[in-house]
């Protein structure tokens, strides 16, 4: 990029960088995006299908799970990154909805771009994509329906529809059982709700059909030493976070033994100090000892002879599961120990789980952690349904706090739709383009879906609409059937926030990727050769080699 000043050039850019402007970059950008959007679109509903990603290292992932693929796929192109963007924050705001997120943004982009070469001003559209988006808020959260936090059968129906078109879908019943019952234990009594503390263990082996809850935590881990009990009943549990080793001197010392008598007393001290340590540890009465750091051999030792069970280097998450579960608070030096601090499990035990030693802490008396055990057949399978099992607490949670959903199938979007092109014509001027245009975009859903199932889209579409427009509200599209039915009835619903996060997201996304006109890309770093011939036609000679001829 250069300017000229008295027939002299004036570099501003370094060699090599790369300028695209107006509309060639808008256009650049769209196409980018919209590129993401089909990548994941295929995958949208229950008739979705999966996608099969290989890394450099041959590592396969195998998913149906929008956000994943886009963490997966190695993406290059900065405004496709930022359709990733859009993913991963409904995947942290809400859990589930990441492909509708990245489907409706791709096609408000689709529908811009028509709006665009009408000559319609970016800005125009963005100010109306921003006061529809505004609107379609409003509008889900006007059709969305109570629900109470124990409604165990409506919960049961949010995560059905969740674990819907994934893996999981084999066992499905069981699943959403014990993602209900999983929510439900560790909610708090204010409502809400940490799904930190639904540990989620996979275990290759047995089929989905074997898959449990246990209404306390599983540690992957085992007995530091064989002598001690495998099971423990009514266990008093110790959480420690200090080491059960001798203390190490916080200076450099250096001791001088002369003599092997000297040694042996060096030692039998050490040992001592170990002793107390691990009298402490049983004057306190406890049973079983979780502990943070590590244990020594000789403690190991002297725990056994007390019959404890001991687990050693145990992660800081899990200790605060067990924490929940148990009631028992982390004591950070062995002389704070007191029996207070205990916590109480009904049972402890160590079981072999697909040739593995784990430990289970169970019967807890108020367990406000728990863990799911999922088994599958194949690594590939038990992994896709721990991220079915993800989304499917996320958004069990989301309707326990939010106390609110809407119904699937693209109902929601259909009415949207129509309510949107109402809402249009009250606004006139040239922003009701962009609202129409947004209106339109929102049907993408119903239409993908029907696509997914292998149905006529444009038949769907036209009887959407006119049940929506007869007045109802729940109308979606049963993929199964074929046919329009009322989704309510079906129990084809999902949390509030999935739809209005979506619709927030995308249409950020869309605004932002919209009012770029400009982008100028650095030159590669380290670039010693500089831009290929076809980048220089590209940039049609717009700095670097590609313009020098014409600035001699």
């Amino acid at each position: 990029m250069a300017a000229n000043l008295g027939g002299q050039p004036i570099f501003i850019l370094k060699e090599g960088s790369q300028r695209t402007r107006g509309r060639d970059a808008q256009g650049a950008n769209i196409a980018a995006a919209k590129a993401v959007a089909s990548a994941v679109r295929t995958t949208l509903g229950p008739k979705g299908m999966d996608k099969m990603l290989v890394d450099t290292i041959g590592d396969v992932v195998i998913t149906n799970d929008g956000v994943t693929i886009l963490k997966e796929m190695d993406i290059e192109h900065p405004a496709a990154k930022m359709m990733v963007e859009v993913a991963k924050t409904q995947d942290d705001e809400v859990g589930d909805g990441t492909t509708t997120a990245v489907v409706i943004a791709g096609e408000l982009l689709k529908k811009a771009e028509n709006l665009l070469e009408q000559d319609v001003h970016p800005t125009v559209i963005a100010h109306g994509y921003r006061m529809a988006a505004d609107k379609a808020q409003e509008i889900l959260k006007d059709i969305a329906i109570d629900v109470k936090a124990d409604d165990i059968a409506m919960l049961r129906k949010i995560a059905d529809t969740a674990m819907t078109g994934k893996g999981a879908e084999a066992a499905k019943d069981k699943l959403c059982d014990l993602v209900v019952r999983a929510v439900t234990m560790i909610a708090d009594e204010d409502g809400t709700v940490n799904t930190d503390f639904v540990k989620v263990e996979k275990k290759v082996g047995g089929s989905i059909e074997d898959s449990e809850i246990i209404e306390g935590v599983v540690i992957d881990k085992e007995r530091v030493h064989p002598g001690m009990p495998k099971v423990v009943k009514d266990a008093k549990i110790l959480l420690l976070n200090a080491p059960v080793e001798f203390k190490k001197t916080e200076v450099d010392a250096e001791i001088s033994i002369t003599s092997p008598e000297q040694l042996q007393m060096f030692l039998d001290e050490e040992e001592r100090m170990i002793r107390a340590i691990v009298n402490k540890i049983v004057a306190s009465d406890a049973n079983v000892l979780f502990c943070q750091k590590g244990i020594d051999d000789i403690a190991q030792h002297y725990l056994a002879k007390a019959g404890i069970i001991a687990v050693r280097r145990i992660k800081k998450s899990d200790m605060e599961k067990l924490s929940r579960a148990t009631g028992a608070t982390v004591v950070s030096s062995i002389d704070a120990i007191d029996v207070s601090e205990l916590g109480f499990a009904g049972r402890v035990e160590e079981k072999k789980v697909s040739g593995e030693e784990m430990i289970f802490v169970t019967e807890c008396m108020n367990p406000k952690a728990v863990t799911l055990m999922i088994r599958g057949g194949t690594e590939h399978v038990v992994d896709e349904l721990d991220r079915a099992l993800e989304d499917a607490l996320r958004v069990v949670s989301v309707a326990v706090e939010d106390h609110k959903f809407v119904v699937g199938g693209g109902a929601p979007e259909i009415e949207v739709s129509l309510r949107l092109s109402d809402y249009a014509s009250s606004v006139g001027g040239r922003a009701q383009l962009a609202i129409e245009a947004f209106a339109q975009a929102m049907e993408i859903i119903p239409r993908t879906l029907a696509e997914n199932a292998g149905l006529d889209p444009i038949d769907m579409l036209v009887e959407l609409r006119a049940a929506h427009e007869k007045g109802d509200k729940m109308a979606g599209l049963n993929v199964f059937d074929g046919k329009t039915e009322n989704m309510l009835d079906e129990g084809i619903i999902e949390p509030l926030r999935v739809k209005t996060q979506a619709v927030a997201s995308a249409a950020e996304a869309a605004v932002m990727i919209l009012r770029i006109d400009d982008v100028i890309a650095a030159s590669k770093m380290g670039g010693g050769e500089g831009p290929s011939p076809e980048e220089m036609a590209a940039m049609g000679g717009m700095g670097g080699m590609g313009g020098m001829p014409g600035m001699m």
